[in-house]
Parts: structure tokens; C-alpha cells; sequence
């Protein structure tokens, strides 16, 4: 038993030091950057979906999220930002594997054939939706009413995009989020794009400063509970979130 561990923590180590290797590739990521841009053109991210429903995406970002999610073992995720009900049912799959923990889901509209799909769905047990605006004191009240007593808690923060926005949910939600755990904040590529690589739809809103990367770097100006971990957002190659990957190091 003894060979094994040593095994396994030496295989460890060697993902950890290539995981930061990669990360300070910066060839790396402008391909990935490219490559990305050519396959918004696609809409690569709405291709997939996760046990019958759209996810919206990308691959590489759903195994970096349930890295996190298996390696804290949460008692509760919040989600910010439901669309198609993907994201949480994939959340929720995970905690039923874990045998605990459930999901609360977060959007201004939860619309009808959205919910249906959620609330129908096998793992809906495990699934809470609260309708309303994420950062509105009502909406987060009906969210801290749902967290159990000395509950590990991570939040995933994938609704508006703007930059006022995300650092409101980062600064209410950022305090949810319990020692160990993680705050991730989606589609922080935007911020290493140019209003004219955006995708088309939405580059009225995808324009730098205007955007999530932008407000992570102002929340972490203003604390010191989080940290960019390095090791997962050293591997986050074609991913939309980089650096978006938030742990939390102080109570």
C-alpha cells in the first residue's frame, strides 16, 4: 500500500508542476485564445449537453468545475445563472455521486420550459430554483434560507456578464462561500478579448472593463480571502473562465 501512495503522490506532483508550467505558456493560451474566437463562430459552447440537457459549455470548463466540486465535497452550490438547466442538473449528478449536497439555481427568469425540464428531471431532488435578481437582498435572503448550518458551500457566478454585475455577485456571494471552498466566475475570457473578436451578439456587452475578468481583478483588490489557484487555472485551456477560478483561503 505504501508503493501506491508513493505512486500516487509523486503522479501528483507531476500534474501540479505541468499545470503551472502550462499556465505560464502564454503561446499556449493565444492559440487557445484563436481557437476559441474561430469556434464562437460555431456556437461551439451550445453544442453539448449534459444528461439530456443543454449545457452550454465548454468541455473543458466542466472538468475543471468537477475537479473542484469532487475535491471540496460541498454541502450546497449555488448557481447564478440557470439558462437551460444544464449546468445545475451536471452540479447536482455530481453531488449524487458524492451521496450529499444539493444545488440552488439562480436567475431573473426562469422560464417555463427551462423549469419544467429541471423540475422533471431524475436528479431534481437534489435541485433548488430561486426566480428573481442574484444580487436583489430578497433573492439572497430565499438563498441563505436554503444553506444548512455549518454547510460547505462553493458558488458558480454565470448570469450578466457586465462588470457592476459579477463584482455584486462576487461580493455577496464571496461571502457565502465557506474556507476551501471555491468561487467561480464564468466567461472571464471576454476580458482578453477586443470588442471586434467578441462574438457578434453580444459584443456590446463583451468589451473590456466592461466585463467579468475586470470585476474579479477589483474583488480581489478589495480581499484577501481569495486567490487565483494556480494549479487549475494553469490547465485551463480552452476554457472560457481562466483566472476565474477563485479559492477561498481565509474564513
Amino acid at each position: 500500500m505504501t508503493g501506491a501512495k508513493d505512486d500516487r503522490k509523486e503522479f501528483a506532483e507531476f500534474q501540479r508542476a505541468k499545470a503551472l508550467e502550462l499556465g505560464e505558456d502564454t503561446a499556449v493560451f493565444e492559440a487557445s485564445k484563436q481557437l476559441i474566437i474561430d469556434l464562437n463562430r460555431h456556437a461551439y459552447a451550445y453544442q453539448w449537453t449534459w444528461f439530456g440537457v443543454p449545457i452550454i459549455q465548454l468541455p473543458a470548463d466542466v472538468m475543471a468545475t468537477q475537479e473542484v466540486i469532487w475535491a471540496f465535497k460541498p454541502d450546497v452550490i449555488i448557481e447564478t445563472g440557470v439558462a437551460r438547466g444544464g449546468s445545475v442538473i451536471f452540479m447536482a449528478t455530481l453531488l449524487q455521486a458524492i451521496g450529499e449536497g444539493s444545488v440552488i439555481g439562480v436567475d431573473i427568469d426562469i422560464r417555463a420550459h427551462n423549469r419544467s425540464a429541471i423540475e422533471s428531471h431524475p436528479l431534481a431532488g437534489r435541485i433548488h430554483l430561486v426566480e428573481g435578481s442574484s444580487v436583489s437582498e430578497e433573492t439572497l435572503a430565499k438563498v441563505r434560507a436554503l444553506i444548512p448550518p455549518n454547510a460547505r458551500v462553493m458558488a458558480v457566478l454565470d448570469s450578466d456578464h457586465s462588470y457592476d454585475h459579477v463584482l455584486a455577485e462576487c461580493r455577496a456571494y464571496g461571502d457565502l462561500v465557506t474556507e476551501g471552498g471555491y468561487l467561480i466566475v464564468a466567461d472571464t475570457m471576454v476580458g482578453h478579448l477586443t470588442e471586434e473578436e467578441a462574438p457578434k451578439d453580444r459584443s456590446k456587452l463583451w468589451s473590456r472593463g466592461n466585463e467579468p475578468l475586470s470585476a474579479v481583478r477589483t474583488y480581489l483588490s478589495e480581499t484577501d480571502a481569495y486567490e487565483v489557484d494556480p494549479v487549475m487555472n494553469g490547465k485551463l485551456v480552452m476554457s472560457s473562465s481562466p483566472g476565474g477560478y477563485l479559492r477561498r483561503v481565509k474564513a
